[in-house]
């Protein structure tokens, strides 16, 4: 080993959590893996559960250094680097997981990962390294480490570099990395969650939900579910790569190569695939790419892909396509964009109108209109709510958040129920069907149960109350947590009926994604009347959900209205 006055010395840093033991980590990763045996044991394959057993045999350091490694980004470590503090023998856990297999040393196996291994090492590092091999032809030390790197890499071949490198200082790889990716997802049930949730639950960032782990319920039931759902993730990563550098015809030919090779998806990989199809779809078409776009937006029906198709086959001239298209989405909208677009669209083919005034901004143009001081120009629900205030009104803003807080608050229970099979592991912050068209079917008796329990102001307020000081604090999707928040759902419950509130929170369980968002800006009363506002500057534009909210409101006696803001020139100046 070399000195640590090596230019390749570079400690790692060792720090650990404040309040939290040295081996904390340990914990969290022996928890995660006894969970998934406990649950999926019988969809693991042979050398999964060879996987575990092995890893039950090794040493608490062993393991330690393991997980240390497993829980880095990357796969390779330089040797003489590695020192963590709470490990007492680094070299003996080193060896202890070589004989095992859990890491190995740099060698041809690694040819195609260079690029990764020479990445580990800072430009004067690299520079120390050429000047090994041949100083006479060393790169300017002025050099960017991109394109040392490229050099180095165009200039020498694996074999040099592996044996320099192995001489100077030992670089290993840990093993078993996709035993413990799916260890994770099988725990976490997707690829963006990862151990720091533990830390922060320990730490007292994040207060979760507290679970009877005997009636959490696993969220594959096959491994058919398991590897479609993780091969599509996993896609979905390579797609966010790829679309760095490569061209966009390639990542074309490199999607329908994989999406005509890898059969029938399991149903519980459906819904991150056709989010998949959004994403790479919607890429294309800004590339300029209309029909190869279009192939791929064919493959979903999700919203928002048939009004991107429609808008496609218009441009590429298939206006009997787009129309029929149109009279498919006008007959069963899956939500206000769609809605809306479909008359508006389907007006401007049949009328051959360049341009047409949407029903959103016919909308906004029929408003009525205030005068707001320009300084709140970049303020404008503020300057709205100082005009009311001077009006003699209370004023407050609002939008989603409250009604979100009252749904929450109201069916907490039910959302987090246990029973539906939506919760699987205990550090969950959303159910996972909870922006799917289940998470009503699967709630709707519940939820009907519930308002026959709430059916005065009186009852809502009491559950609502109660909800809030007994779960003040714990993480739900609906529910932030500040100061106002409170008092802001109970004013907007005493000038609502229950059964304006039903009507309401059941049209939101109908799409918990859509029908969250779009409520109108502010909320303002005096002593006898109210009115929820949807305010607008003069730049702004009304969005579908804002006008369904408006219509649905209007439908069912509840006060509201769309306020357009004029400028004027601030009284002071």
């Amino acid at each position: 080993m070399l000195s640590r006055s090596s230019p390749f010395a570079v400690v790692l840093n060792t720090e650990f959590p404040q309040d939290l033991p040295p081996k904390y980590y340990h914990e969290y990763f022996c928890y995660v893996i006894n969970f998934v045996r406990k649950r999926y044991s019988g969809i693991l394959t042979t050398e999964e559960n060879s996987f575990l057993d092995t890893y039950d045999g090794l040493s608490e350091d062993a393991q330690c250094l393991f997980i240390r490694f497993s829980n880095r980004s990357k796969s390779f470590f330089k040797v003489n680097s590695i020192t963590y503090s709470e490990i007492e023998d680094i070299n003996a856990s080193l060896q202890e997981l070589s004989d095992q297999h859990f890491i190995e040393l740099l060698c041809e196996d690694h040819t195609g990962r260079l690029a990764e291994v020479i990445d580990l090492f800072t430009k004067e590092q690299l520079l120390h390294l050429t000047a090994l091999l041949e100083p006479d032809i060393m790169p300017a030390k002025s050099i960017r480490k991109p394109d040392l790197v490229r050099w180095i890499l165009y200039t020498y071949d694996f074999e040099t570099l592996c044996k320099l490198i192995s001489e100077s200082e030992p670089v290993i790889k840990v093993s078993f990395e996709a035993e413990v990716m799916l260890m994770k997802f099988l725990f976490f049930g997707n690829r963006y969650a990862d151990m720091t949730e533990f830390v922060i639950r320990d730490l007292g960032h994040v207060r979760f939900q507290s679970f009877d782990e005997s009636h959490l319920s696993i969220q594959f039931d096959t491994r058919k579910d398991v590897d479609d759902t993780l091969m599509v993730a996993l896609m979905k990563e390579t797609f966010d790569v790829m679309k760095q550098d490569v061209p966009p015809e390639d990542v074309f030919d490199w999607f329908m190569n994989w999406n005509g090779g890898n059969g029938v998806l399991s149903p519980k990989a459906l819904p991150s695939y056709n989010s998949f199809v959004m994403r790479i779809s919607a890429w294309l078409e800004r590339k300029k790419m209309h029909s190869q776009a279009l192939s791929i937006y064919q493959l979903t029906n999700d919203a928002p892909s048939r009004e991107r198709r429609v808008r496609l086959l218009y441009t590429l001239g298939e206006i009997e396509e787009a129309l029929a298209l149109c009279d498919e989405i006008a007959e069963n909208p899956q939500n206000a964009d769609e809605r809306y677009f479909s008359q508006d669209f389907y007006e401007k083919i049949v009328n051959k109108k360049k341009r047409i005034i949407k029903r959103t901004t016919q909308a906004l143009k029929a408003a009525e209109a205030i005068e707001v001081p320009v300084m709140y120009r970049y303020q404008v629900e503020l300057g709205a709510i100082h005009y009311y205030r001077s009006q003699g009104y209370n004023a407050v803003f609002s939008e989603n958040e409250p009604w979100r807080m009252l749904f929450g608050l109201l069916f907490w229970d039910i959302i987090y129920d246990t029973n539906v099979k939506a919760i699987h592991n205990p550090l969950q912050r959303v159910p996972s069907d909870f922006f799917l068209p289940d998470f009503y079917s699967n709630r709707s008796n519940q939820l009907r149960e519930r308002m026959q329990v709430a059916q005065t102001q009186q009852a809502i307020e009491e559950i609502i109350r109660s909800t809030y000081q007994e779960k003040f604090g714990i993480t739900n999707v609906l529910v932030p947590w500040y100061d106002d928040g409170l008092e802001k759902v109970l004013n907007l419950i005493s000038w609502l009926s229950p059964d304006q509130i039903h009507k309401i929170l059941f049209e939101v369980a109908q799409n918990m994604r859509e029908n969250t968002r779009g409520f109108p800006d502010l909320m303002v009363w005096n002593d006898s009347e109210y009115a929820f506002i949807e305010i607008k500057s003069p730049t702004d534009h009304l969005s579908s959900r804002q006008l369904h909210w408006q219509h649905f409101f209007a439908e069912h006696g509840v006060s509201s209205r769309i306020v357009r803001v004029n400028w004027i020139k601030d009284i002071e100046q």
